[in-house]
């Protein structure tokens, strides 16, 4: 019998919205989980955003940037479809009563519409990596006082996710990576690659900030962070593997030498429709894995001189809750400087490694990060330090 879902879309106009999108378009013409949604939500796309309104009818459009409100109205105008702008109507809609929220906003923008869907006991399936490694603390205790369930979107947590069963007997959990477009790469072919030469991934459809994590193995960094969070396990209980094909996700170790991994192509499709259907699995048309054909998988350790973000994950984890969030908005703002041609690559890690150092030894340390004020506070301090740093980077010296 069908499953009737109720969802809400938090980034919908972004790679992991528009490809949720197509995972509930598939299932509605299928018949066999039809899902119906209750709001959509983006930063400032407002013709991509009208379009896909237009097309799967949300009771609520809401746009971040409320300058394009009136673009959106338009657009909308005569739809009965209901409009809104600004962050607060985000927060909002995240809260409409529905059966799950994905949380797909890109950065530590989307932490206080993921927060205020837990609070309200939705269930959020969680695309949005930063929310976790900002937030993870926070989010998992309201969870656990509201009954909310906290899904992984990740195809890396997805995969441990399918793989751990009851994680009774639990040993350790592997997290692939693909090495993305630098994996054979020297340093000093790395020093002076281009913005859309790092957001050329292999084997992933990504934005471009995903895709410069993945070239610098951020993304991995990250992911390690939010793997502590969602299994609540340490950080000397996850390794991570290079693995060029992308076919092997996530994988769980037991205490009896037995490991479970899940595998599957590529797509992204794949993760979001185990998220947006759990425990029942929705149809999708993502390809097939055929291993003959395939006829390897390779395997390798990361490489910490040329990929340091992997050491500094452990280190922000040690430091606790604001350690984590510092790490990131640091990346955040390395990576925009990055694009921006404000930096070298190479920059990137080392912009967090020297972050993490300023914080490590301040006061600001001592915070527990219980409140979303004290992790907006951590937040500011991690953009301050990254944007002195950057003034200063090696690059800028010639190094």
């Amino acid at each position: 019998m069908a499953v009737h879902r109720r969802i809400s879309i938090m980034g919908s106009t972004g790679s992991i919205g528009t490809s949720a999108l197509d995972v509930v378009a598939q299932a509605n013409v299928a018949g066999e989980t039809p899902f119906e949604i209750v709001a959509l939500a983006a930063g400032g796309d407002s013709e991509t955003l009208a379009r896909q309104a237009i097309e799967f009818r949300p009771d609520i459009a809401v746009i971040a940037d409320e300058s394009k409100l009136a673009d959106l109205r338009e657009r909308l105008a005569g739809t009965g479809i209901e409009t809104a702008g600004g962050l607060d109507a985000i927060i909002e809609a995240a809260t409409r009563p529905c059966d799950r929220v994905l949380a797909a906003i890109v950065g530590s923008a989307g932490l206080a519409s993921t927060l205020a869907a837990v609070r309200q006991g939705t269930d959020v399936a969680i695309a949005n990596k930063e929310s976790i490694v900002c937030g993870g603390k926070l989010i998992l205790s309201e969870a656990a006082r509201t009954g909310a369930r906290v899904l992984p979107v990740d195809s890396e947590h997805s995969g441990i996710f399918q793989a751990l069963g009851d994680g009774r007997s639990l040993e350790k959990l592997t997290i692939t990576a693909s090495g993305g477009p630098f994996r054979t790469a020297t340093l000093s072919e790395m020093a002076v690659v281009t913005p859309q030469q790092a957001a050329a991934h292999p084997n992933w459809d990504m934005g471009i900030k995903n895709s410069i994590d993945s070239a610098t193995l951020m993304n991995k960094a990250l992911e390690f962070i939010e793997a502590a969070y969602l299994f609540n396990v340490s950080a000397d209980q996850i390794d991570v593997l290079v693995h060029p094909q992308s076919i092997i996700h996530g994988m769980a170790h037991f205490t009896d030498g037995s490991v479970i991994a899940q595998l599957s192509t590529p797509d992204m499709r794949a993760p979001i429709a185990y998220a947006l259907g759990w425990p029942d699995r929705v149809a999708t048309n993502v390809a097939r894995l055929d291993l003959a054909a395939l006829g390897r998988l390779d395997f390798a350790e990361v490489d910490a001189a040329r990929f340091p973000a992997i050491e500094l994950a452990r280190r922000a984890i040690a430091l606790g809750a604001g350690g984590t969030t510092v790490l990131n908005c640091a990346n955040e703002l390395a990576v925009s400087a990055f694009i921006a041609g404000q930096c070298g690559f190479l920059d990137i890690s080392w912009v967090v490694e020297e972050v993490l150092s300023r914080f490590s030894s301040g006061n600001q340390a001592a915070l527990p990060c219980d409140t979303l004020d004290e992790i907006a506070y951590l937040d500011r301090f991690g953009r301050e330090m990254a944007a002195e740093l950057l003034k200063k980077a090696p690059s800028r010296a010639g190094g």
